[in-house]
């Protein structure tokens, strides 16, 4: 009698946990905010929103970046050096109907683009759990989750993924799964 009590009872321990963690991500409102240059960034917004649902907000500055990578880069180092805060074009989400904030942007020396800098200054992100994306041409992390990490200070910053630029268009199932324990 004890034993079957026991296996009841570990049974319906096992199937609420089951049942909670396929729900504990249902009913979360959840944004996807991104900045790309080339376009890679925006392939894996566009994978992360549609794994989870998302809005999808992009980050677009006031004056657009040269089209020539070499005069945009020297444009980036500029505005690092200088804690540049360039102005946005359109109107920023209302971040209070989020549960959720996804952050997407390249590695631009090392860090952040200063365009997701000014998003991050202009919006409201305290007590959301905000979750930053990277995609990068080889440099890797470097200091973009740490700097965003203080950018966001007021937030529960849980890291996402950091991903080369070349390997983002065959990475939609491994967004996928990477989404789905995210949101769990």
């Amino acid at each position: 009698m004890k034993f079957k009590l026991i296996l009841t009872v570990l049974a319906a321990f096992a199937l609420a946990g089951q049942t909670l963690a396929g729900q504990s991500g249902k009913g979360r409102k959840v944004l996807v905010a991104y900045f790309s240059w080339s376009g890679n960034t925006r392939e894996l917004a566009g994978q992360i929103a549609e794994a989870a649902g998302a809005d999808i907000y992009e980050i677009v500055p006031a004056k657009a970046y040269p089209s020539d990578y070499n005069t945009c880069v020297a444009q980036a180092k500029r505005e690092k050096q200088e804690a540049a805060r360039p102005a946005l074009k359109g109107k920023l989400p209302a971040t209070k109907n989020y549960d959720v904030v996804f952050v997407g942007f390249p590695n631009w020396w090392g860090t952040m683009p200063m365009p997701v800098a000014t998003f991050l200054d202009k919006i409201d992100l305290k007590g959301k759990t905000v979750i930053p994306f990277v995609t990068h041409g080889g440099g890797g992390r470097q200091q973009c989750i740490a700097d965003f990490r203080k950018a966001a200070a007021e937030a529960d910053v849980i890291e996402g993924p950091v991903m080369e630029g070349t390997a983002v268009k065959g990475a939609k199932a491994k967004v996928e799964a990477w989404v789905r324990e995210k949101l769990r």
